[in-house]
């Protein structure tokens, strides 16, 4: 028998509030909760929505931002070239434009079998740390493989060598629900052929990343560090099983140490220098702060390959083009949520809480005053994510070590735009290395410090696994 929504709500509701006397009641949308990003935030939940400005961005303000974006969107050639704001591409590389990563500003996917290349997928590489390297794991976070880097690059410029050919493949293993619903998950293995410089390091470490969405990255830049830091844990003082950390990351500018907030295991302190090193893995191109190609001693043909630096040496990302394109990535608006009042939806969000997913996906945060563009200065946004590392178990586990960041370590990703992913993305493929095909998926991998969380979802019904859901895509 089904029921009709004005009859199944209220149901689902009562579900989720009946289950724990200590779980939030929401009954209605909390004043301005759809807008995720505050005043910046955008009205578009099409396939673009990921590539519009903050909503408070000025006309002004705006010709940046265009001029950013095309520097993001269009691809870069190959040194020497008359286009010589863009060339020095490579020598190796994963792509030649950041938006074949992050298409239309949203989120990479694992390679599909008849791919010639993993475009939207990376491999970091790194072998065990070394006592005597202590300088250089301070610096890089990990210990690079002797021949082939940090990075898998599988693309290289004519003459050169590429790294090698990625592919995934998957097993499969089936989670079941107390009603007795059930849910195959897909575990990858990667393989990686064509090695263009020989064998690796036996004990190598290997990391598949798939492209995260560029939404809201200035927001989460503008929160204040004490505010992350309030949220620490890592003794569970509260004992309530979470123990979140911040990563410490080195800053390149700064030349010291800092609480990182990007990338998956948090090892990027700001959007500036995530952006250098972006330049310097995925596309070979040199900048101030990254001045010389990535190529390691092994390969000669690297070091040996012309690059595209400017008068005075200028590197081939300019200071003046990363400004812009830093500006852009800082500046790329957060879509309202959908349904915020709908009564699936609240009983989708008090289901989330009941779970604690809320100990980890902290749902706001107020941005400082002084950010560093005044867009961003003052907002109340709501990321549901608390930048901090938490052990997600070993069913996750990559073991390899970044920074602060041990092999079960993950950053908290922002939930905010995750409703819109096959919008703009085309596809649902969730988590690090985008094993999960949907979100409910994603769910079921948390262990570690979310098993508890996980082994609440798994004793929902139909219904409050749709509310669930529902929940979850108006974010």
């Amino acid at each position: 028998m089904s029921l009709s929504l004005s009859r199944l709500s209220p149901l689902l509701l009562a579900l989720a509030l009946a289950a724990c006397d200590d779980a939030p009641r929401f009954t209605q949308a909390e004043p301005g909760e759809a807008l995720s990003a505050g005043q910046a935030t955008v009205q578009r939940s099409d396939r673009n929505a990921f590539s519009l400005p903050s909503a408070n961005l000025s006309p002004q303000r705006r010709v940046d931002f265009a001029v950013g974006n095309s520097f993001f969107r269009n691809p870069w050639v190959i040194a020497p070239s008359t286009t010589t704001a863009r060339d020095g591409l490579g020598p190796l590389f994963n792509t030649n434009a950041c938006q074949n990563c992050h298409v239309r500003d949203g989120r990479g996917h694992p390679p599909e079998p008849d791919d010639s290349n993993a475009v939207s997928m990376l491999v970091r590489l790194s072998i065990p740390d070394q006592p005597y390297l202590a300088k250089q794991i301070e610096r890089l976070g990990v210990v690079p493989e002797p021949v082939y880097g940090t990075q898998l690059q599988d693309m290289a410029i004519p003459g050169v060598a590429p790294e090698g050919k990625v592919r995934v493949s998957y097993d499969h293993e089936t989670v079941t629900f107390k009603d007795g619903h059930r849910v195959e998950l897909r575990r990858p293995t990667l393989q990686i052929t064509q090695l263009g410089y020989g064998p690796m390091h036996p004990d190598t470490r290997f990391s598949a990343r798939v492209a995260p969405p560029m939404i809201g990255l200035g927001l989460l830049e503008a929160i204040p560090e004490a505010a992350i830091l309030a949220n620490e844990d890592p003794d569970d003082h509260n004992r309530d099983g979470i123990r979140g950390r911040a990563n410490r990351v080195w800053d390149d500018a700064q030349g010291k140490t800092v609480v990182g907030r990007f990338g998956w295991k948090a090892g990027q302190p700001n959007v500036n220098q995530q952006n250098v090193h972006a330049f310097a893995g995925d596309m070979g191109l040199t900048s101030t702060l990254q001045p010389q190609d990535d190529c390691t001693p092994a390969q000669t043909a690297c070091q040996a390959a012309a690059n595209g630096n400017g008068a005075g040496d200028e590197k081939e990302v300019s200071d003046n083009i990363l400004r812009l394109v830093t500006f852009y990535t800082r500046n790329l608006g957060v879509p309202a949520r959908r349904d915020v009042g709908a009564p699936q939806v609240l009983a989708g969000k008090n289901l989330f809480f009941q779970a604690g997913c809320q100990g980890c996906h902290t749902p706001q945060f107020t941005t400082a005053t002084d950010a560093v563009e005044p867009e961003l200065a003052g907002q109340l946004i709501r990321p549901y994510s608390d930048l901090l590392l938490h052990d997600m178990g070993p069913g996750l586990a990559d073991e390899r070590t970044e920074f602060a960041a041990n092999g079960q370590d993950w950053r908290t990703p922002p939930l905010w735009g995750i409703g819109l992913n096959e919008a703009v993305s085309g596809h649902t493929q969730y988590l690090h290395d985008g094993r999960a095909r949907n979100l409910l998926e994603a769910v079921l991998w948390h262990g570690g410090e979310a098993q508890a969380a996980r082994d609440q979802v798994l004793t929902f019904n139909a219904e409050q696994r749709a509310a669930l859901l529902a929940f979850l895509n108006s974010l």
